[in-house]
């Protein structure tokens, strides 16, 4: 018999009602996973209101997809996720739902520009567009893999988005941080279009991205255990966050460097 962490069982539950409570799913919409070790999931089930879960919902699956414990049937989107964790040791939580400004982008075909501003730079990435697949088949799988080495959030062509994370926690946060980001854009637009932080505003940003986050970029996952492998494509710029720091930042650097970015914004 399988053991599953009671916070893991938690956070996913709690993340689950937050997808709800927010809008970003509707109805029986979105599928959530977390690793508890290298090669075994939690997953939410098909059919159910993310809003609504209960601990005895939750459905064990291995990295194939197969069940492995739960009383309830899997999602039937699991493919997704194993798609992604298949490619990525790095992460430890998976996120699929259906905000409804990043869907627009992604029925319009188009992607939000992370340069826009520092939170999404830095919380969100570069965001790709993956190719429209079938729900529940292999097809949509597929149309992801090309981008999940590279990116940790990407829109689904006429469908919805996937955001990944070191821990569901995380994953969500960016789910709902690129959901702001679409909204903020599709605003912009509205009023004539956006201003994209220059290159020294960015490579400042790129002097404090170490102090993000709310664990150590070195830690295993608290979950399964798996180090913080970065991806072999993993480079700033191409849309995964790093997950290992150049060197340790002091917090004087981190003031220095948002001083310097205040400054540079104000003067636009």
């Amino acid at each position: 018999m399988h053991h599953v962490p009671e916070q893991a069982k938690r956070d996913l539950l709690a993340v689950c009602r937050r997808l709800y409570e927010r809008g970003l799913v509707a109805g029986t919409d979105g599928n959530v996973s977390l690793r508890i070790s290298k090669d075994l999931l939690l997953a939410t089930p098909t059919g159910m209101s993310k809003g609504a879960l209960a601990a005895g919902d939750l459905v064990l699956c291995d990295l194939e997809g197969r069940p492995q414990g739960g009383t309830r049937r899997l999602t039937t989107e699991i493919k997704i996720h194993t798609a992604v964790y298949a490619a990525r040791e790095d992460v430890c939580a998976v996120v699929h739902a259906h905000p409804p400004y990043a869907t627009a982008f992604a029925v319009a075909g188009l992607t939000p520009s992370e340069n826009m501003m520092p939170e999404a730079y830095l919380a969100v990435g570069k965001v790709a567009l993956a190719p429209y697949g079938t729900p529940s088949t292999d097809e949509l799988a597929d149309s992801l893999r090309p981008f999940v080495r590279d990116y940790d959030a990407i829109l689904l062509s006429n469908h919805g988005a996937v955001a990944t994370g070191r821990d569901v926690v995380s994953a969500y946060h960016r789910m709902e941080a690129l959901e702001q980001l679409c909204r903020i854009s599709a605003i912009a637009r509205q009023l004539g279009g956006a201003r994209a932080l220059n290159k020294a505003q960015i490579e400042q940003l790129e002097a404090i991205r170490g102090v993000y986050g709310t664990h150590d970029a070195d830690a295993p996952c608290w979950n399964c255990g798996s180090p913080p492998h970065a991806p072999a494509s993993d480079a700033t710029g191409t849309g995964a966050s790093p997950l290992r720091p150049a060197g340790p930042v002091t917090e004087a650097q981190v003031r220095d460097a948002a001083r310097r970015v205040l400054r540079t914004l104000r003067a636009e």
